[in-house]
């Protein structure tokens, strides 16, 4: 998929090898700054710690091979969707809320998952996110309790239908 434009400066394109620390950075912030308004201190650090192995995490956003957002040539937003319409993860910098960047990473996975010939894309999604997913015409058809490093971090799963 070629590079989207959207806003000004802003642009979505595939991850490449070496951003997964960049990357990092915006999943930290996103969990710590915004997803904190619906979770426990707790909870969040369990989601989202200081210290997660970064080989870990090298191997996780290799593995699912996310979409990134660039504004200005920073990354502020990533996602990705699975073979089997799964999105796996979807998380906007927490110091750039609110200014489309969701919006661009949404339009991708639609645009990748009509490419892939999905009947259904589905996610299992924080209590933060839900309004946002069900925007796009994602409805919740589970409520989960998920433990994470010892700790119950509820999230919901949504699924969303795809024309033919």
């Amino acid at each position: 998929m070629a590079a989207e434009s959207g806003k000004k400066g802003m642009n979505i394109r595939r991850y490449r090898p070496g951003e997964e620390h960049r990357l990092f950075d915006v999943f930290h912030s996103a969990v710590h700054l915004i997803a904190s308004r619906d979770y426990t201190p707790q909870q969040i650090q369990a989601w989202a710690p200081d210290d997660l192995d970064p080989e870990l995490w090298v191997q996780k956003i290799r593995g699912i091979k996310p979409f990134v957002a660039e504004l200005n040539g920073q990354l502020v937003g990533y996602a990705d969707i699975q073979p089997d319409g799964y999105v796996d993860h979807f998380f906007v910098s927490g110091h750039h809320q609110s200014k489309g960047i969701g919006k661009l990473l949404m339009s991708a996975l639609l645009g990748e998952a009509a490419a892939l010939g999905l009947k259904e894309m589905t996610a299992d999604v924080s209590r933060t996110a839900q309004p946002f997913f069900a925007k796009y015409g994602f409805c919740i058809v589970e409520q989960r309790l998920p433990e994470v490093r010892g700790v119950v971090v509820p999230n919901a799963r949504m699924r969303k239908s795809l024309p033919d």
